[in-house]
C-alpha cells in the first residue's frame, strides 16, 4: 500500500481492498495507422516516419518543439485528406533542423544523470529505440509502462516538464506540457515512433515540477477545499498574497519556492478524490473556458500559452484509459500543477461566460472542422489542436447545452493569431 501512496499523492485508498479511486472513461477511437488499408492513414504514417527520421524534436537553439506530430495527427483525426497533410508537413519542416549527434551515448547506468539536458535529445531517442529492439521485442507500450512508472522518481511525474532557464535561453522557450501532449498522440494514432519521441522529450524537458509528485510531503490538507477548478482559479485571481507573478516561465521555480506554501494551498485545494470522473469533466470545462472565455469580444487576444492547458487536458483524456488506474488521480493532479503555474505566469486571467457566443446562428461542428482544415490558420498547430481538443471533449461528455460547440465557434470566428 505504501508504494501506491508514493505514486498517487492525495489519492484516496479504500482500506478494505487497498484500491485507489480511478477515472473510468472509454478509450477514444484509436487509429492504427500502421495497418489501416486507407490512403489517408498511409499518408500520415509515412509523414510521421519521415519527420521522425529527419528532424530533431527540438530546434532553434533547443528552445522550440517540433510540432509536426501534433498538427499532422490532429488534422488527420479531423478528416484532412492526403494533399492537406502533405501541405501541412511541407510548411512545418521549413523551420525544423536535422538531428545532430549528442555529446555521448547513454547507457543503463547513466541515462538518468542527463535528465533535463537537451543536448542529449538524440542520445535519449537512440537509447529508447535500442531498448525497444533488444529488450521489449518492439512492444512500445510495454516499454512505456516500464520507463514511465518504475523507480522512486518515475518519468510519469515529469510529463509537464519544460526548459530550464539558462543564460543562453531568454524568453519563454519551450512551453511546459509538450511531453504529455506527444504521448497522447502516440496512443491515439498507435505509433511507436511517436512513442519513442515522447519518452525522449520527457527526458530532455524534465524539470523541477516532478518533485511535487515524487515527494509526498507536498501533499497536505488545504484550507481552500473546492469541488471545482474554476472556483479555485477565481480565488487565485483575487488573491493579493501572491503579488506580481514571474514574467518568464524560466523564473517560475524561484517564484514558487518563495511562495511555496501559498501555491500548495491551491494545488491541494482541488479535491479530485471526491468523484474523480466528475472532477475531470469540470477540469476539461475549465480548460476550454480559460482559452476562450478569458478573451473579450473583438480583442482576438487568444493566449498562446493558455492554449496548452487545453491541449494537455486533451492528452490526459486520451491517456486515462491506457494508464493503470492507480495513476489516474496523479495524472490529473499533475495537469492541475501545470494549470496553476501557467495561470500565475499569464497574469491570472478569469473567464467570463459573456465572452462566449450565445447564438450559434446554425453553425455546427462541421463548420468548426472546416475552419480547422481550410481557413487561413489551418497550418497553425495550436489552432488545429485546440479545435480537436474541444471537439473530443464534447464527444466525451456530451454537449447537451452546446457549451463546447459555442466555445469552438467563438474561437474560430474570432481567431486572428496568438498573443504571446
Amino acid at each position: 500500500m505504501s508504494g501506491i501512496i508514493s505514486y498517487i499523492p492525495g489519492a484516496s485508498l479504500l482500506l478494505g481492498g487497498g484500491r485507489c479511486k480511478s477515472i473510468d472513461l472509454p478509450p477514444v477511437e484509436i487509429h492504427h495507422i500502421e495497418t489501416i488499408a486507407d490512403r489517408r492513414a498511409r499518408c500520415l504514417k509515412h509523414l510521421l516516419k519521415a519527420n521522425h527520421a529527419n528532424y530533431a524534436i527540438l530546434f532553434n537553439n533547443l528552445r522550440f518543439d517540433n510540432h509536426n506530430v501534433h498538427i499532422l495527427s490532429s488534422a488527420y483525426l479531423l478528416g484532412a485528406n492526403e494533399n492537406q497533410l502533405h501541405d501541412i508537413y511541407n510548411d512545418e519542416i521549413q523551420d525544423l533542423v536535422p538531428w545532430e549527434p549528442s555529446p555521448s551515448e547513454l547507457i543503463d547506468e547513466d541515462w538518468r544523470d542527463f535528465l533535463g539536458d537537451k543536448r542529449y535529445q538524440r542520445a535519449f531517442l537512440d537509447y529508447f529505440e535500442d531498448k525497444l529492439a533488444m529488450e521489449f521485442a518492439y512492444d512500445w507500450k510495454q516499454e512505456l509502462q516500464h520507463f514511465l512508472f518504475s523507480g522512486d522518481e518515475p518519468l510519469f511525474h515529469g510529463l509537464i516538464g519544460g526548459r530550464k532557464k539558462t543564460p543562453s535561453n531568454s524568453g519563454y522557450g519551450d512551453i511546459i506540457g509538450h511531453p504529455l501532449i506527444h504521448l497522447g498522440y502516440a496512443y491515439e494514432v498507435d505509433s511507436r515512433e511517436v512513442a519513442m519521441e515522447a519518452l525522449a522529450l520527457t527526458c530532455v524537458q524534465y524539470n523541477f515540477f516532478h518533485k511535487y509528485l515524487d515527494n509526498r510531503s507536498y501533499t497536505r490538507p488545504s484550507p481552500l477545499k473546492s469541488k471545482a477548478p474554476l472556483d479555485l482559479l477565481g480565488q487565485l485571481s483575487k488573491d493579493d498574497r501572491f503579488g506580481k507573478g514571474p514574467e518568464d516561465l524560466g523564473d517560475l521555480e524561484e517564484f514558487l519556492d518563495k511562495n511555496e506554501s501559498l501555491f500548495l494551498e491551491y494545488w491541494n485545494g482541488w479535491d479530485v478524490d471526491d468523484d474523480p470522473k466528475k472532477q475531470f469533466e469540470l477540469s476539461q470545462e475549465a480548460a476550454v473556458a480559460l482559452l476562450v472565455a478569458t478573451v473579450p469580444p473583438g480583442t482576438h487576444a487568444y493566449d498562446f500559452f493558455i492554449v496548452h492547458l487545453l491541449t494537455t487536458s486533451h492528452a490526459v483524456r486520451i491517456l486515462l484509459p491506457f494508464v493503470p488506474p492507480k495513476h489516474h488521480v496523479s495524472l490529473v493532479r499533475e495537469w492541475w500543477l501545470l494549470v496553476l503555474a501557467m495561470f500565475i505566469v499569464r497574469g491570472r486571467p478569469m473567464p467570463d461566460p459573456d465572452n462566449v457566443e450565445s447564438d450559434l446562428k446554425g453553425k455546427n461542428w462541421k463548420y468548426v472542422v472546416d475552419k480547422a482544415l481550410n481557413s487561413a490558420w489551418s497550418k497553425d498547430a495550436h489552432f488545429v489542436k485546440a479545435i480537436r481538443a474541444m471537439k473530443e471533449a464534447a464527444q466525451t461528455w456530451g454537449d447537451v447545452h452546446e457549451r463546447y460547440l459555442r466555445a469552438a465557434v467563438t474561437f474560430v470566428d474570432n481567431f486572428h493569431g496568438w498573443v504571446h
